[in-house]
């Protein structure tokens, strides 16, 4: 008569593997794939377009269509073409007084002519 018992070794290799890999997901954190940022910092990054971005469209001087807005990290940057100088210096301006704005990379390009 054979009285082995069941062999349980398997099922809990299972759990802890599954255990293992459940930590290392959740301590890891979420990440976007821009640049791996944390959803968090990716979240602030777009509420910080979206500011500068109402800002452009408050200020008449300014045409928000015409100049893009990005933001990585704290760091805007304005690209596009403004009619003039004076355009230009005023979306930096815009930018640079948003709150929770680190820096303002300035990248416009005023049209001749």
């Amino acid at each position: 008569m054979n009285t082995r018992k069941p062999n349980t070794f398997a099922p809990r290799l299972i759990l802890v593997a599954a255990a293992t890999a459940t930590l290392a997901l959740a301590t890891g954190g979420c990440a976007v794939v821009r640049d791996q940022q944390p959803v968090g910092s990716y979240i602030d990054d777009a509420t910080l377009t979206t500011r500068v971005k109402a800002k452009f469209a408050a200020d008449p001087t300014v045409s928000a269509m015409a100049i893009s807005v990005e933001t990585l990290k704290g760091v805007v940057q304005l690209s596009g073409f403004a009619k003039d100088e004076s355009e230009k210096d005023a979306a930096a301006r815009l930018a640079r007084e948003t709150s929770g704005v680190m820096a303002v990379r300035n990248d416009i390009v005023v049209r001749k002519g």
